[in-house]
């Protein structure tokens, strides 16, 4: 079975984790999705993800073949990448599946983890009202855009949550040679799935994984995508045991195993499966993966 936590602040994650711990029924922000294996003891992981790989539908459609496979239950708790890796250094995670590589590289060299390993990408894409009153629609590079956007005042959402996609938000900023302020600029601090509903109902810009906007956009989001295509947006993602020398206590078997189990060709070739309403969502780049590929 897996189980979910959505994006919430790190101190109410860590009463979950206590709670969860404590009761093998759940609280109601918890579900059940595989039955167990009564002939031996389930065994439990804590994933801290990115809110991308669940809002996405992806691990709804991958995680079953892993707890099969290891009569495992998978505690996902989704959040931010900096959440995530905020979860990884205090040993409340035993597994980590995010997507801002530079912070990624440095929770490792910090200790905090024992490697990280490429798993699969996609791109960002600047979205927004299809009638585009910024004139977003033709330009080439997203910092063009993010300054085309500030100058008319156009609103604009930010995660504002020290998520991966908040991050690589601040590197296009950064790449405009603007620190965006004002009313026109909202800070939600939400997971991507609300952050897209506020864009939505604001008529406002918005930077996105495409995982996430196109699982919504198949349940009707009206926002479009603007640009995409710069280098800038590509978004890869990483996996990471959280180290046992530091954290004694994270399930660091289960977590090698889980690692294992994702850049195999078998779930990289899962990964490549996954389509909403035929569009595939994250294209596999393990180094298992590839080799098998050549």
């Amino acid at each position: 079975m897996f189980t979910r936590s959505r994006s919430m602040p790190v101190v109410f994650l860590l009463v979950i984790l206590a709670l969860v711990s404590c009761s093998s029924a759940g609280n109601a922000t918890t579900t059940s999705a595989v039955t167990e294996t009564p002939s031996s003891e389930t065994q439990r992981l804590i994933l801290a993800t990115t809110t991308s790989t669940e809002d996405s539908g992806l691990l709804d459609f991958i995680l079953p073949n892993f707890t099969d496979q290891y009569n495992a239950q998978v505690d996902v708790i989704a959040v931010g990448t900096g959440q995530a890796l905020a979860l990884g250094e205090t040993g409340d995670a035993d597994v980590l599946l995010v997507h801002a590589r530079e912070r990624e590289e440095a929770f490792v060299a910090e200790g905090h983890g024992t490697a990280r390993y490429d798993v699969m990408d996609n791109d960002f894409v600047i979205i927004g009202p299809e009638d585009d009153p910024a004139s977003v629609k033709g330009l080439e590079k997203a910092a063009e855009a993010f300054a085309q956007i500030a100058s008319r005042e156009q609103p604009f959402v930010s995660r504002g949550d020290d998520s991966g996609t908040h991050t690589k938000e601040r590197a296009i900023w950064e790449a405009a040679g603007m620190t965006p302020e004002g009313g026109w600029y909202i800070a939600a601090g939400q997971g991507m799935g609300a952050v897209l509903n506020m864009s939505e109902e604001l008529q406002a810009y918005t930077l996105s994984d495409r995982a996430t906007f196109l699982a919504r956009r198949a349940e009707n989001l009206a926002l479009v995508i603007l640009l995409e295509g710069d280098p800038i947006l590509f978004n890869p993602y990483g996996v990471i045991p959280v180290n046992p020398e530091k954290h004694p206590g994270v399930n660091a078997e289960l977590a090698q195993q889980f690692v294992d189990w994702l850049l195999s060709v078998e779930t990289q070739g899962l990964i490549l499966t996954y389509e909403v309403n035929g569009e595939r969502l994250f294209t596999p780049d393990s180094e298992r993966w590839l080799a098998e590929q050549d």
